[in-house]
């Protein structure tokens, strides 16, 4: 929250009102695409061998931070394999070894080993086919190697939406962040031995540290961030779950417009450039899932913050509380000071979850878990400003105290444009 926000008294506990003075925090991660080969079968495909691979095992997470799911746990041939929200069973851990893609003792594949746009995906026995075949793309993609198609989230479908296959288009709804960690090492599928950038695409992300002068807090640029020797320190570092974790002070140094210091990304271009979209005929999304793990008051997990035409505020935030209360606030005006906050989900401290933020010309979206999303009207004063994406850990309280502060853990991260 920028310092010109007022700190008012709590509303009611249902509908808008006046911004809190204290937020909890969370913690919201990304993780990149790493090695997979799968194998389906069941129609009348050549066989083909499995590429050599390593056993690997955890979520696989796409569109809107949705894990795929075996259907219901379902172990019958052609049962479905759909997106869902991640909830950490068996039904969601994936197993890559010897070329397949396993979950609950069957092999991911398009029905009846189809090779048309459209045609669904779900779980068979293992056979050995080409129609069994996944291979993993650089930029997130995950190819059927025999259609020569990507697994694609339907539609962007929420939870409950069977996946299929279709034309690769780079599209969010193809991009699917793979299990890279050894099997038996967790589900996120995560490496803890590398650096944050070795796990999450930070190509289009700069770091704003609690650390430098007064008023002037250290930056990495995306280029000191990636890769798998990127950059890391105490405030910005790999879990011993493999999540991007983001450790935040009080005593922090804070920017000239805050009172509040934070370890948080901010948006770049692919030029390495800042950020500055416009949202008249666009579609903007913003998808992370996180858990906070300490939190003194309250966090800012998420943001729509205003770029060019003069502003130092943020369109909106989105903030997580010690009780595990998610608040959206949002603001009235481009000047600052009457945001509005919207009571929108519990979710308990040190729980894993995931949000996705919309901006689509006017309209403002945020979905819980992969619930159906809740939407507002952005004023039109904001109409002609530019816009950038945040997320991280930007604790909403200060102090003396270096030992206090919010610690906000990661476990995917995607943005969008359209």
């Amino acid at each position: 929250m920028d310092a010109a926000h007022p700190d008012d008294p709590a509303g009611p506990a249902a509908g808008p009102r006046p911004r809190r003075t204290l937020i909890a925090a969370l913690a919201v991660g990304t993780l990149v695409a790493a090695a997979l080969n799968a194998a389906w079968a069941e129609g009348a495909q050549a066989s083909a061998p499995a590429p050599a691979a390593a056993t690997t095992s955890g979520t696989i997470t796409g569109y809107e931070g949705l894990c795929l799911d075996d259907k219901s746990a379902g172990t019958a041939d052609k049962n479905p394999v759909d997106v869902y929200t991640c909830n950490g069973t068996a039904a969601q851990t994936w197993t890559l070894s010897g070329g397949n893609l396993l979950v609950l003792g069957k092999c991911l594949g398009p029905t009846g080993g189809g090779t048309a746009n459209g045609t669904v995906v779900d779980i068979y026995t293992c056979n050995g086919t080409a129609a069994q075949l996944w291979q993993p793309q650089s930029n997130g993609e995950l190819l059927n190697t025999n259609s020569g198609k990507c697994l694609d989230d339907t539609g962007y479908g929420g939870s409950g939406t069977q996946a299929q296959i279709w034309t690769c288009a780079d599209t969010a709804n193809q991009q699917w962040v793979m299990p890279t960690g050894s099997g038996g090492g967790g589900t996120s599928g995560l490496d803890p031995s590398v650096a944050p950038g070795g796990n999450f695409d930070l190509s289009r992300w700069e770091l704003q540290l609690p650390t430098g002068s007064a008023g002037d807090p250290t930056t990495i640029l995306p280029a000191q961030l990636e890769g798998d020797n990127g950059f890391q320190d105490s405030y910005f570092y790999t879990g011993t779950d493999g999540s991007m974790t983001f450790w935040d002070p009080e005593n922090g140094v804070t920017t000239p417009n805050s009172n509040y210091s934070r370890s948080e990304l901010r948006e770049m271009t692919a030029s390495g450039a800042a950020a500055n979209w416009f949202a008249a005929g666009t579609t903007n999304k913003l998808s992370a899932t996180l858990k906070a793990t300490t939190v003194p008051a309250s966090v800012c997990v998420g943001q729509i913050h205003l770029g060019s035409g003069g502003s130092t505020k943020p369109l909106l935030e989105l903030f997580y509380h010690s009780n595990g209360e998610i608040e959206i606030g949002i603001e009235q005006t481009p000047a600052g000071g009457n945001e509005v906050v919207y009571d929108i989900a519990n979710v308990p401290l040190g729980t894993q979850w995931s949000y996705t933020i919309g901006l689509a010309g006017s309209t403002i979206s945020l979905s819980i878990n992969g619930a159906a999303a809740r939407t507002w009207t952005a004023s039109s004063t904001f109409n002609g400003y530019g816009m950038y994406f945040k997320a991280g850990d930007y604790d909403q309280t200060s102090g003396s105290s270096s030992t206090v502060g919010a610690r906000v853990e990661f476990y995917a991260l995607s943005i969008s444009h359209s």
